[in-house]
């Protein structure tokens, strides 16, 4: 008998990989007609990066530090060239061809069909739960936000899913090479959190599989298998070594890697005082970090997705409740309706805001329950382990029993915080166990006597439980906010209380409407099922029903949150970052180095001024920790001091017109910005970082300098009263390399309004070539002794961690290719 071409084998695969382009490039139609999403968080990455894109645009390379935001701050935690990391580069290549919409919601289905057909599934239920999956709405929400990174490392996890499988399975070559390849790419999406929930769920997977092949007596196949993991995820994690190595070493710097604040001292309080609880030394504040949790009633989203209101803000129309007590109150109608629809808080669940519900689908979450009930296939119990898990995680301070334990025990969990990220690992647990419970009724093929029994439990489950919350929700929940009192006397005073009832009428209304729809589709999903059951419905059929129930029920929620109206056109995303007439007058300086602060907003979380100038401000997940107790404990008290040290030249302030209205910004030059550099009169030497923070909080800046004792060393035999005779200017200006000259008729001591980071190891500090060392001083910033004479002083940031990465990723990046090709070669000479 002759075997079936390569292409005759795969022809069936490739039939639904075009079926997953196709639906992608159906729900991103605007992408391929040149338009682009509206997401926020990579509109802030382009404004902070603009830095270092004008450098690279120069000289060809990224600098390794940016002013633009925060005052300072390593610039491979914005934009990075990884030159060495080939495998990665091509995928992104080729992946490049695609919209990049398109392209991450592609891979995703992608690689979870790849997971699906490796733990047996046939192909058109593989491909139910690859585009399940991906269409989740917590990846759309998340997509349309701008979390890219996010997004593209839940597309490649299910293939490290796969290889792990395979391997545990015995195919070590194959399995390897998947495991490392997804490995690289897992590890170049660059998000340590999903990484880390994902990498939780595996160790579940292999003690379950390791028992079962210790009990069938294969010891040696696990030994094996797991020697191979180890070095596979090697082999995959080490060609990203720079992304791991500057990683890790910045953590520690960052505010993942807590504070040296022991008795942290408030804005408010007296120098010194303490809060109740500081936050952990190596991770974040527990409150801060369990700030975003889900509710135990909140897990019905997945079946459900309204049934906590659906987003923060607006999702009203005019025929609801909220509207037309607006309207009543003499409120335009135009305006009504319009903060119906962008305004109203319609979320009514504990966390601060939410960009919308971790809908898996009701017809989904029905086909999950029937293969946990009727699948005979083992992965289940991981599929079903891992799903808890997943959930436990997401609920936060809600669970705080088991979770609190993990953030007391479990290594890095402490580093994290939007916990609810472990409901998208939930979204493909969910599909692959509904894809195994289509499997199941297909290799049983059972009849409806046999299929009853699991067909009520996962009907009444699910149907039955969004019937009951369609009929009967009003009596479950309040449908209140703690916040909504507050939210609502901003705009309405005293007549809150009749918003307060409206939007209660209006929330209890969503949820009964998805209520009803959830039940709709379950019931439609069960139809089909008992006609299959009963040979009413060939599989020729009963598969396009059930994949088409799947995909609208997904697309339609999906819509709600990313739809057409976010892509705009190119010309649009450029005017987003038009200057303001307080730019263009502050763009006129053409000093080297300054800092502007936006007094209106908040500074702490935009990058809008970063686009234009080096801000004091900015917005990242991990800025410094340093900066950012400076911030929070100084920087309110002793606002002008702060301002001046960091060289803040110019404040932008909201103007007012005759009326008293908020007028345009307006750019205010202030005189009392210290500059580059300035020496002192005084060093006051500080036990510790509190004592620091409390010293600082009364200082003078331009007169003293608060060092940390564990300088001392350095500062042996400075006089106590300083002479500040003497000049000392930047006179060249690289993100990286700063170049200052000086000029005094004895030593000083100089304070330099750069932030101090890994000091005489990453930023290393020359006189007239000779490298000295150099101090923390202000707790944030850069300090040294200064000889007399004139002299040339550069600092430099060159952090050995790079160079040793670029070597390692050149390395294993070759390993890794040559195991790829050999897996390849074994693998096409098999028939």
């Amino acid at each position: 008998m002759n075997q079936p071409s390569f292409f005759q084998r795969i022809r069936p695969h490739l039939i639904v990989v075009l079926g997953f382009l196709l639906l992608t490039s159906i729900y991103f139609l605007p992408a391929w007609q040149g338009k682009e999403l509206q997401m926020n968080d990579v509109r802030q990455g382009s404004a902070a990066t603009m830095e270092l894109r004008n450098f690279k645009a120069r000289t060809g390379e990224f600098p390794l530090w940016t002013d633009a935001v925060f005052s300072g701050m390593p610039a491979y935690m914005l934009a990075f060239d990884y030159p060495n990391t080939f495998v990665g580069n091509t995928v992104s290549a080729v992946l490049s061809v695609l919209p990049s919409s398109v392209a991450l919601i592609f891979v995703c289905m992608l690689v979870t069909y790849i997971l699906l057909q490796v733990i047996g599934i046939n192909r058109w239920a593989s491909a139910l739960g690859g585009a399940a999956y991906a269409m989740g709405s917590y990846i759309f929400i998340s997509l349309d936000a701008g979390h890219v990174s996010k997004v593209m490392a839940l597309a490649y996890a299910p293939g490290i899913l796969a290889g792990i499988i395979l391997t545990m399975r015995g195919k070590y070559i194959v399995g390897g090479a998947l495991t490392a390849l997804f490995m690289c790419l897992e590890i170049g999406a660059n998000h340590v959190q999903i990484t880390y929930y994902l990498f939780m769920t595996i160790g579940i997977y292999v003690l379950l599989e390791g028992i079962h092949l210790i009990r069938s007596g294969k010891g040696k196949q696990l030994g094996i298998a797991l020697a191979v993991l180890l070095v596979a995820g090697g082999i995959g994690a080490g060609s990203f070594s720079k992304r791991l190595l500057v990683l890790n070493q910045y953590s520690k710097e960052s505010i993942r890697g807590g504070t040296e604040l022991t008795a942290k001292t408030t804005a408010q309080g007296k120098p010194g005082q303490a809060t109740a609880k500081a936050a952990p030394q190596n991770g974040l504040d527990e409150t801060y970090a369990f700030s975003y949790s889900y509710e135990l009633p909140e897990i019905l989203t997945l079946l459900i997705p309204n049934v906590y209101g659906g987003a923060s803000n607006g999702g009203l129309d005019q025929s609801s409740a909220f509207y037309n007590a607006m309207v009543n109150r003499g409120v335009d109608p135009s305006a009504a309706k319009q903060f119906a629809e962008l305004g109203a808080p319609v979320y009514w669940g504990d966390m601060p805001i939410n960009g919308g519900p971790a809908y898996a689908g009701a017809v989904l979450v029905f086909l999950f329950i029937l293969g946990m009930v009727f699948s005979e296939n083992r992965i289940k119990w991981y599929l079903l382990a891992s799903t808890v898990l997943m959930l436990i995680i997401a609920c936060g301070k809600n669970l705080m029993f088991i979770n609190g334990l993990f953030f007391d025990l479990l290594p890095y969990f402490n580093k994290f915080r939007a916990v609810t990220m472990a409901l998208n690992l939930v979204q493909l647990f969910i599909a692959a166990g509904a894809a195994l419970g289509i499997q199941a009724l297909v290799d049983q093929k059972p009849t409806f006597a046999q299929l009853r029994k699991p067909l009520m439990i996962s009907f009444i489950a699910t149907g039955g439980l969004a019937l009951i919350l369609a009929v009967l929700g009003g009596t479950f929940f309040s449908f209140r906010k703690a916040t909504d009192q507050a939210f609502l006397e901003q705009y309405f005073g005293q007549a809150a209380g009749e918003f307060i009832n409206a939007l209660a009428q209006d929330r209890l209304s969503v949820l009964r409407s998805d209520a009803f729809r959830s039940f709709i589709f379950i019931a439609l999903a069960a139809g089909a099922l008992f006609l299959f059951a009963t040979n009413k419905l060939k599989p020729v059929i009963f598969y396009p029903v059930i994949l088409a129930l799947v995909v609208i029920d997904l697309f339609a929620v999906d819509k709600r949150y990313l739809n057409n109206q976010d892509f705009i056109s190119k010309s649009e995303v450029n005017v987003q970052f038009e200057p303001t007439p307080a730019d263009q007058q502050i763009l006129q300086d053409k000093s080297l180095n300054y800092r502007v602060w936006e007094q209106a907003g908040d500074f702490m979380n935009s990058n809008r001024v970063s686009y234009f100038h080096k801000s004091i401000g900015g917005y990242h997940a991990a800025k410094l920790h340093r900066y950012q107790d400076l911030i929070e404990y100084v920087f309110p008290k002793n606002t002008l001091a702060v301002l001046n040290m960091l060289n803040a030249k110019y404040i932008i302030q909201q103007s007012m017109d005759s009326t008293g209205q908020g007028g345009a910004p307006v750019a205010q030059l202030n005189p009392e910005a210290l500059g580059n550099a300035w020496f002192v009169k005084s060093v006051q030497q500080v036990a510790n970082a509190d004592d620091e923070i409390a010293a600082i909080q009364l200082f003078n800046p331009r007169t003293t300098a608060v060092v940390d004792k564990r300088f001392a060393s350095q500062l042996t035999g400075l006089p106590a009263s300083l002479d500040t005779t003497g000049t000392i200017q930047l006179t060249k200006y690289i993100p990286d390399n700063l170049t200052y000259e000086s000029n005094a008729p004895g030593e000083r001591f100089a304070v330099f309004s750069e932030i101090y980071y890994r000091g005489d190891s990453d930023w290393k500090v020359t006189i007239d070539g000779k490298e000295v060392p150099h101090v923390r001083a202000d707790y944030t910033l850069r300090a040294m002794r200064i000889p007399a004479g004139k002299h040339t002083i550069n600092f430099h940031f060159d952090p050995p961690v790079v160079r040793l990465g670029d070597t390692l990723d050149l390395v294993i990046n070759a390993v890794l290719i040559l195991f790829l090709g050999f897996a390849a070669f074994v693998g096409l000479k098999k028939p």
